[in-house]
């Protein structure tokens, strides 16, 4: 396969510390892919931006908030609607927070949004959706990481440029 082009995605998956739930976004039904769906914060990097750049600024445009990176998911390759080199995305998945479910403020982007636990959100979607095994990862990295490793992230950028 020839060396093509590409663009670079994030997705933060963002939990509220008061109650531990998640944040599910439903897609506007104004946009040209995926509209209706639910999703969490979804997102493009900007040309000349970092990946971490583009997560601060992408929650904050579409929930209103700075949310803390707690550790990176991993990572992802997908197509923005149907495979063509125009569509196809590389991307970085985080797990953040933020201090609670009142701060946000829902962006023209998103029609709704719903907070769920864990239990809640396998029953609210669809078997085969992405972000079961998006949360799958991120409850078993909270339960499994160390917290001085959590702690060190937490002082330092995972950016390494």
């Amino acid at each position: 396969m020839s060396v093509g082009r590409f663009l670079g995605g994030i997705m933060a998956l963002v939990r509220e510390l008061e109650n531990g739930r998640y944040l599910l976004l439903q897609r506007a039904s104004s946009k040209d892919v995926g509209a209706g769906t639910w999703e969490c914060v979804t997102g493009r990097v900007d040309q000349g931006e970092g990946f971490e750049e583009a997560l601060y600024r992408e929650v904050e445009e579409e929930i209103g908030v700075r949310p803390k990176i707690e550790y990176i998911l991993g990572t992802t390759h997908f197509y923005r609607g149907p495979a063509s080199p125009e569509t196809e995305l590389l991307g970085i998945a985080y797990a953040c927070t933020i201090p609670s479910a009142n701060v946000i403020k829902l962006s023209a982007e998103h029609d709704a949004h719903h907070w769920f636990t864990t239990s809640e959100l396998v029953q609210f979607l669809p078997e085969k959706h992405w972000l079961l095994p998006v949360v799958t990862r991120a409850e078993l990295m909270r339960w499994l990481w160390p917290n001085e490793l959590r702690d060190y992230f937490a002082e330092r950028p995972f950016d390494l440029s």
